[in-house]
Parts: C-alpha cells; sequence; structure tokens
C-alpha cells in the first residue's frame, strides 16, 4: 500500500507541470545478485555497517519497493522478464541456456518508438545481440571481475566485436556508460541501462577495497546455525537424507559445494594466472579447524569480499549520479535501482539465489522520479521483475504492447496503487539440481504467507543424458515435498508450517490461489507432461 501525505495545490501544479513537459530521460541501473540484505535502506543486520550511502541518500530522494520480488532466481530468465515483460515460458528463457533475440527484446523496441535514443553498456547474458537498443557494449558471456571483455556495437559484427579492456569491471562499465552520455550527439532523451557484473560471484574486489571492514566482525544470521524447523524432504530428504547433498552450503555441508571449496578453486585460478590483484590471504580457510570455526572464517570471508564488491559498485553509481548533477541533467532524469535477484548471505547456511526464500525472492527497487511530489517514500505493493517493462513505459506515456505479462505500478508515483492490484506474486525455478544443488520448484507469495511446491525433476524428461552435461552434475531427482511460511509471524522462514493442522485452511485457499496463476500465465505444463502428471499427482497429498 502507499503512504499517505498530504499535499498542496502548488504541488499539484507541480505534478502537473512536470508530467507536462518533454520525456524525461530514463537510468536504469541494474546489479548481479546485489540482496537487500547488503543495502542499508532495507534495514537488515549489515544496515550498521552502511555499505550503501549513495543507494541510500537515492532513496531518501525517492521510492524504495519494499515488496519487489523477481520470477526466476537467475541471471539470465530475470533480465529476459525485466526486458520482455513476460515469464520464461513466455519469452523462452527458463534457464541459463536462454537466449533473447531483437525481436522479443521489447521494452527497448518500444521506448526507441515513444522517442528514446537507447543503449545498454555492462552485463547482458542472453546469448543473442542486443540489436534492439541504438547502442550497446556488453560483457562477452558472464563478463571477468578485471580487464573485461566487451562486445562493442561498430564496426565488426557480432559476435566477433570484441574490444578488451584494463581495470575492474565496476569502473569500466561506468567509465563507458559515462563516455556515452557525454559524447551523446542527439538530441533524443536517452535511456541507458547501466548494468554492473558485480558482485556476483565469485566476488573479486578493486583492489582499492581490500582494506575495507577487514577489522570488522559482520554480524550473523541467527539461521546459519539453527535450521531444525525448516525446510521439508524436498529440500533436506526423507529423514535428513540430502542433507550433504541440497543447497550449496557457507559450512563444509554440502559434500559438493560449499564457500570454501569455492575459495579454494578461485585461488588456484588466480594463481594460475598470476592474477594477485584479488589473491588474498582470505582465499584459504584452514582446513583444519572445527566446524564451527571453520564456518565463522568462512562467513567472514564470504561477507567482507562481497561487499567489497557492493562499495564499488555504490561508489561507481554516485560517479554517474554526480555527472547528472554537474550536467543539469538530474531534474530531468527518472533514476531506477535494481539487481536481477537477491542472494543468500549464509542464511540458512546457503550461499547463491535460486530459491524462492526470502533472501533470494526479494529484488532491491528503489525509483527516483522528479518532479513527483506525490509519490511516498516507501510501497509495500507485490510487485514483480515482469511488471518493471510496463511500468517504465507507464512513467513516459507509453502504452504497454499486448504481449506483456507484467503490469503498470507507475500511478504509484502519482501516490495512488493502480486499480485491481494482485494481492500475490508467482515463481518458478526450472532448473533441477544444477550448479548449486536447487531442487526444481514453484510457489505463490502473498503479504503473508508463502506456499512453495518442490518437485525436483529436469523439464526435459529424463534428466540425466539430455540435459545439458554441464548441468548434469548429479543425476539426481530429488523428492516432491511442499512447504508453508507464515511471513507475518516467521519472516525469515525458519518453521515450514506445511503440515501444521492450524494453516490446512490456509493451504487449500492458497493452492487455489496458485492454481489460478497459472492459468492467467500459461504455465500449466502442458508441453511437459511428465512435470504435468507428476504436479497434479502431489497437488492433493
Amino acid at each position: 500500500m502507499v503512504e499517505s501525505t498530504e499535499h498542496s495545490d502548488k504541488e499539484d501544479f507541480e505534478d502537473w507541470f512536470s508530467s507536462s513537459k518533454t520525456l524525461k530521460n530514463i537510468l536504469f541501473i541494474m546489479s548481479d545478485d546485489h540482496t537487500i540484505q547488503g543495502i542499508g535502506v532495507y534495514n537488515s543486520r549489515l544496515v550498521g555497517l552502511n555499505p550503501t550511502p549513495t543507494l541510500d541518500k537515492l532513496a531518501a530522494e525517492g521510492t524504495t519497493f519494499r515488496r519487489a520480488h523477481c520470477t526466476n532466481a537467475i541471471c539470465s530468465p530475470s533480465r529476459a522478464a525485466i526486458l520482455t515483460g513476460q515469464y520464461g515460458h513466455m519469452n523462452g528463457v527458463l534457464d541459463l541456456h536462454g537466449h533473447l533475440p531483437s525481436e522479443r527484446q521489447y521494452l527497448p523496441k518500444e521506448l526507441k518508438k515513444a522517442g528514446y535514443e537507447t543503449a545498454i553498456i555492462g552485463k547482458w547474458h542472453l546469448k543473442n545481440e542486443p540489436g534492439a537498443f541504438d547502442h550497446y557494449e556488453v560483457l562477452r558471456g558472464q563478463g571477468t571481475y578485471f580487464d573485461p571483455d566487451l562486445r562493442v556495437q561498430g564496426d565488426k559484427l557480432w559476435p566477433d566485436n570484441v574490444v578488451k579492456t584494463v581495470g575492474h569491471s565496476s569502473d569500466v562499465i561506468t567509465n563507458r556508460a559515462l563516455a556515452w552520455l557525454k559524447n551523446r550527439k542527439s538530441d533524443k532523451p536517452f535511456a541507458l541501462f547501466h548494468h554492473f557484473k558485480a558482485p556476483h560471484d565469485m566476488f573479486e574486489n578493486a583492489p582499492r577495497y581490500d582494506d575495507y571492514l577487514a577489522d570488522v566482525d559482520i554480524p550473523e544470521p541467527d539461521n546459519l546455525w539453527n535450521q531444525d524447523e525448516w525446510g521439508s524432504d524436498g529440500t533436506r530428504g526423507v529423514n535428513d537424507s540430502l542433507r550433504d547433498t541440497i543447497g550449496t552450503s557457507l559450512s563444509r555441508r554440502n559434500k559438493y559445494r560449499n564457500m570454501a571449496t569455492d575459495l579454494a578453486d578461485l585461488h588456484a585460478k588466480l594463481q594460475k594466472k598470476g592474477d594477485v590483484r584479488n589473491l588474498g590471504k582470505d582465499l584459504e580457510i584452514d582446513p583444519n579447524l572445527s566446524d564451527e570455526e571453520f564456518t565463522r572464517q568462512t562467513y567472514q570471508t564470504y561477507l567482507k569480499r562481497y561487499l567489497r564488491c557492493v562499495k564499488g559498485v555504490d561508489d561507481n553509481i554516485k560517479r554517474v549520479l554526480d555527472y547528472l548533477d554537474d550536467a543539469g541533467l538530474a531534474n530531468d532524469t527518472i533514476i531506477i535501482y535494481t539487481s536481477d535477484q537477491g542472494f543468500f548471505l549464509g542464511e540458512h547456511d546457503l550461499i547463491d539465489k535460486r530459491w524462492m526464500y526470502e533472501e533470494s525472492l526479494h529484488m532491491p527497487l528503489i525509483v527516483k522520479y522528479p518532479g513527483k511530489n506525490k509519490a511516498p517514500k516507501q510501497s509495500e505493493l507485490i510487485v514483480n521483475n515482469t511488471d518493471f517493462a510496463s511500468t517504465i513505459l507507464g512513467m513516459v506515456g507509453v502504452e504497454s504492447p499486448s504481449q506483456m505479462q507484467g503490469r503498470d505500478f507507475s500511478s504509484v508515483f502519482e501516490g495512488k496503487d493502480p486499480d485491481n492490484w494482485r494481492n500475490s506474486t508467482y515463481y518458478r525455478y526450472w532448473m533441477n539440481m544444477a550448479h548449486h544443488y536447487n531442487p526444481a520448484h514453484l510457489g505463490i507469495r502473498t503479504d503473508k504467507y508463502k506456499l512453495i511446491f518442490f518437485y525436483g525433476q529436469h523439464f526435459i524428461e529424463g534428466g540425466s543424458g539430455k540435459w545439458p552435461e554441464e548441468l548434469n552434475q548429479t543425476g539426481m531427482e530429488t523428492p516432491p515435498a511442499w512447504e508453508l511460511y507464515d511471513l507475518s509471524k516467521d519472516p525469515h522462514e525458519n518453521i515450514n508450517e506445511y503440515n501444521n493442522p492450524n494453516y490446512a485452511g490456509i493451504v487449500k485457499q492458497l493452492k487455489v490461489e496458485l492454481a489460478q496463476l497459472r492459468e492467467t500465465y500459461q504455465d500449466t505444463d502442458e508441453q511437459f507432461p511428465h512435470l504435468q502428471a507428476l504436479i497434479e499427482k502431489h497437488w492433493i497429498d
């Protein structure tokens, strides 16, 4: 809901005058894996560290969305959802192998029609050329933290248009974005998509941040240690038989992949390359430590490396915002900050993202819309990343194309909730036990509850042998199971209430709503009969 505020006739006139002027510029800044726990304005356990002074100042001048969610917490699908306004099963990007051809890059296409000069600089990760943009300079694949290669629009054709750069990726991407802004010849308004690689794992910060937080003891989440009532057979195995397998861990718990093994792998990679810029002693955790001390030391290393990358993002955002101020563009530019999903910082002894749990489901979303005096400081509206495209278009007076599934919530900036807004958001993670050992799952989140069904099978029938080799780590199918969390009482999702008889009515109601959402968004698995049959079999249990 929108906070109520009082407004004068003068403010009403200013709103009208602002909206009647020419189109405002759009600066869409997106980082990678920047979770709300790592942003001061979201008041997490890390707020005392002051990790993001620039973003906190932006939030003070704009609107912070407290209930912004991704629809699939992994890089490529989230980016595709933002650009298309569609769920992955509609735009074709279900996983990291998904690609998005120019004809499906709907948001930049519509902005160009509206009179914008469009550019994307930084991370892309959608395989095809970002040809719907007027200009692009994008990382090749995932990109490297240091000296990243960029594919740059110019004389050579995609994918051979590679330009080598020198420096840390956050600095390089910002340098290139500022150069584009300063050297523009067009008199059109700009829509610049400025996409950082950081703080994506494995975290490699610019050397100037090596001492940042060095002498600080980072607060731990309580549920790093206690997970007794969390999860289900689908996430722990029957009688906890898969605790050593499911979910990449911060501790030694996961025998296949944990943070210490990732740090060791990074150490070996950097040594082989002779790259000493991020080759710190913190990469080597003493294997002789007790399990508890090992986990504590790994946590401190993980968080400090992560937050050093966050610091680099925040400082580079300041460079861009300072330029807008100095160039007299700040009052004519809508600024949007988000990330492609959240990220685990040790909660539930997990790292990475992908899960529908709060830490990865939540996206930061901060919007500064100059001239909108009725815009609230905070919004509790339930939005998701399929809504971003329609909302950006709505902010500049453009109607969304019919193929977009997301909705326009730009009326929030006029001090009003949109009519007939949703009461819940739908989520689906399609990959199964790949990379970080997460079972495939789907679910619904309302303002008070979350219901998740872990079905634990590949969307390609049979999985093993048909699934791309690098994703076929365990060849496992995991037990199907449901989880229910009462977020009003248990915001950190420590207790699965699915089998609690006191919640039987809530479960029944949420299953009806979840089925309706699947029908509404045309995600009924008709193209995957084996999944459709499995889900129907376990819908009532």
